[in-house]
């Protein structure tokens, strides 16, 4: 089951949505010493885009808190791509040690 959740707030607008600690890899998180909390989800969407889907950049904004990671915006096409982008992260583990091993090597401070 994908914890990404993407929701229309009001009419044209629209949040995709990940309560954090509620994933299939925050032990694998944990274990690499890093917590998975909504900056941390955050901190590699930014990271995951930028290396992935740089086209994404700019169209749609970032709002995570500890509990929960959000990213919001009126094009929901860009948060359906950002969804396909994070649900592998947020499902496999084997993908979410890959995450944080490129943002340890590119220097990402994943907000621990």
């Amino acid at each position: 089951m994908n914890p990404l959740r993407l929701i229309e707030t009001s009419p044209g607008k629209y949040s995709l949505l990940l309560n954090a600690g509620s994933t299939q890899v925050d032990t694998a998180v944990e274990s690499l010493g890093h917590e998975p909390h909504g900056y941390f989800w955050e901190a590699i969407a930014r990271l995951l885009v930028s290396v992935e889907a740089p086209d994404l950049g700019g169209r749609f904004s970032y709002d995570p808190e500890a509990g929960m990671f959000c990213a919001y915006g009126t094009d929901r096409g860009a948060l359906e791509a950002l969804s396909k982008l994070l649900t592998p992260v947020v499902t496999d583990v084997e993908q979410a040690r890959k995450a944080v091993a490129l943002a340890v090597a590119k220097g990402v401070d994943l907000d621990d």
